[in-house]
């Protein structure tokens, strides 16, 4: 029996999948949302709370989920290394992410130890970019972006 059969046909991507997440957010205090705790201890670290930042966690498990790359690390800029590199105007929502700059006169996108923001593209116009992502406002949720912090657009290939 082939795999469609099997699925019924059924195709998810990861942005579809990261949709499902959208209000999910930390809960301030002694208290920890366990779905990001599960989230921060498929990495590299292990946080003991959700009040960290948590976007690459966010994209590593929505990754993890479909079985596609993952930079299995906390950093957003180690997302850097996973995937291809493609052109902003040739992104779609689906399979693509990007990782952002953060801070003043941040480096560029050689020094992978730098502060970042990772998250699944979702549209862009000729000054903001949109991603959905995780820890943005401490909530998983689509939030626009200056586009003069874009590193680098990456594509996952299932």
């Amino acid at each position: 029996m082939s795999a469609d059969a099997l699925t019924h046909g059924i195709r998810i991507t990861p942005f579809q999948l990261a949709q499902r997440f959208i209000g999910m957010r930390e809960i301030p205090g002694r208290e920890h949302d366990s779905m990001i705790l599960a989230m921060l201890r498929l990495d590299d670290e292990w946080p003991d709370a959700d009040e960290v930042p948590w976007c690459s966690a966010f994209v590593n498990f929505t990754a993890w989920l479909l079985r596609l790359p993952r930079s299995k690390s906390l950093r957003a800029r180690s997302w850097l290394r996973v995937g291809r590199a493609i052109a902003l105007d040739d992104a779609r929502p689906g399979f693509d992410l990007v990782v952002l700059s953060r801070g003043q006169d941040p480096p560029g996108p050689e020094v992978i130890d730098a502060p970042g923001h990772v998250g699944w593209y979702a549209g862009h116009d000729a000054d903001r970019i949109w991603l959905l992502g995780g820890n943005q406002g401490d909530t998983v949720s689509s939030a626009a972006f200056p586009r003069r912090r874009i590193l680098s657009v990456r594509r996952l290939d299932p």
